[in-house]
């Protein structure tokens, strides 16, 4: 009698990156349908061109590396970063912008450090800020909530179309930061760019993605730490400078979570766990210090949201945050931070 084939205790199965990946892919999907219903086909065409140039990067670089195209294109990590970056991105931007955008994440924000798992900052945050920096004109005008046809809108993001006058705006925060004179009552009943309680259109995008990231959270994919701490400090921040509705009120807590990105960045972002803290008290402290700085970069700074700074900015603070967070090991009695020379 054959005796059976003994082997390892190893985990069998499909790639668990790829179930992972569709996970997150599968919970943008409320936002993505939010941003269509608002925008019309423009975010779709956005989402369709960023995963080609993710992809086509991806390609090109493990070409380049002599790497398995199959089994690293598969996982999935590729098309989140461009799905993230696009939805980041204004509905009609260029089509150069996204591509610029995309290339630099991918190759800059990922390949450079060698890939999937080696990389210190989040690529999608990395190609947002490019461009962010380099042509802030574009970044910060959205249009107004208006569905648009597919033909219209690729026509729009080649730049061949006749765009009708006022169809892009400043966005409310963006007009909060600049406002000096009005009182925030004033502000919302003469300016478009707000909605009911946020910005016009990003108070419904910000709900799509708050109800993407629980079913994150009830799928286990990421803890509540790092999206707790962002948007608890982030709505401490916005009550202690709240200042009522006078002209020198920089929003209440409700309207700052509620425009912008602050939900795709609590809940797709901050939850990255290769650029982020590991600890469990490190990722309660990570997301508290990208919400204060989300808060202080729209407030005082020079850019209308700062999701992506504050994003980045805590990245280069990961490895200090982990190194005073690591959990006492079992057996000892306090953590060990290092090793002292001559042990």
């Amino acid at each position: 009698m054959a005796l059976p084939r003994i082997t390892s205790p190893h985990t069998t199965g499909s790639n668990r990156t790829q179930r992972v990946m569709l996970q997150v892919l599968l919970a943008t999907l409320p936002g993505v349908l939010t941003l269509t219903w608002l925008y019309g086909c423009g975010p779709l065409l956005n989402l369709l061109w960023a995963s080609i140039v993710a992809l086509s990067c991806e390609a090109a670089v493990l070409a380049a590396r002599k790497r398995p195209l199959r089994f690293f294109l598969s996982d999935g990590s590729a098309l989140v970063s461009a799905v993230l970056l696009a939805l980041a991105l204004p509905p009609y931007a260029p089509w150069w912008l996204t591509l610029i955008a995309t290339g630099f994440a991918m190759l800059f924000g990922k390949h450079l450090y060698g890939g999937l798992g080696q990389n210190p900052f989040n690529p999608a945050m990395i190609g947002y800020v490019v461009v962010l920096i380099s042509f802030p004109g574009a970044m910060t005008s959205w249009p107004l909530p208006e569905f648009v046809g597919p033909w219209e809108a690729l026509q729009r993001i080649l730049g061949i179309a006749m765009l009708p006058d006022g169809w892009s705006h400043a966005t409310a925060l963006d007009v909060l930061q600049h406002n000096h004179s009005l009182t925030f009552d004033e502000l919302r009943a003469s300016s478009p760019a707000f909605g009911r309680f946020g910005g016009n259109g990003q108070e419904w995008v910000n709900l799509a993605f708050l109800a993407g990231g629980c079913y994150l959270l009830q799928r286990r994919l990421f803890t509540w730490h790092a999206p707790l701490g962002m948007l608890a400090a982030l709505g401490l921040m916005s009550l202690l400078f709240w200042g009522g509705s006078g002209s020198d009120s920089n929003g209440s807590p409700l309207f700052h979570l509620f425009s912008g990105a602050t939900m795709l960045g609590a809940f797709f972002i901050v939850t990255d766990p290769v650029s982020g803290a590991t600890s469990r008290l490190g990722r309660l402290i990570f997301g508290a210090g990208v919400g204060i700085l989300v808060y202080i970069i729209r407030t005082w700074g020079g850019y209308p949201d700062g999701v992506a700074f504050a994003v980045l900015l805590m990245n280069l603070a990961a490895p200090t945050i982990d190194y005073y967070t690591r959990p006492r090991t079992y057996g000892h009695r306090k953590a060990e931070r290092g090793f002292r020379i001559g042990e």
